[in-house]
């Protein structure tokens, strides 16, 4: 089973301290983690590039997605995106729960 859901995001780790706060994850398996120079998001070639998104969100943003990890070792990667949806807005099934629990069967 799922042991651990790690919740990423282009923000400094108070920000994300304070988004996990909000959502009360104290005790849960839910870790919030920071990319606030989006190394990883990067390491990843998960940047969003997009001139729409990021024109709005400003560069080095990082695309919708999830990701099964087991013991260090990617198992799947579910983008969130289409031609005319680089950000995943209109269809995020593929980075949902659902989504990336499809690849876990």
């Amino acid at each position: 089973g799922v042991t651990e859901v790690i919740i990423m995001a282009v923000n400094d780790g108070a920000v994300m301290m304070n988004w996990a706060k909000s959502q009360r994850t104290a005790l849960t398996m839910l870790t919030f983690l920071g990319d606030p120079n989006s190394e990883l998001t990067k390491a990843l070639d998960l940047e969003l590039t997009d001139p729409g998104p990021v024109g709005v969100l400003g560069p080095g943003r990082c695309k919708r997605f999830a990701m099964h990890v087991v013991n260090g070792e990617i198992k799947a990667v579910n983008v969130s995106e289409g031609p005319d949806d680089p950000a995943g807005d209109k269809d995020p099934s593929a980075s949902l729960a659902d989504g990336i629990m499809a690849t876990m069967k």
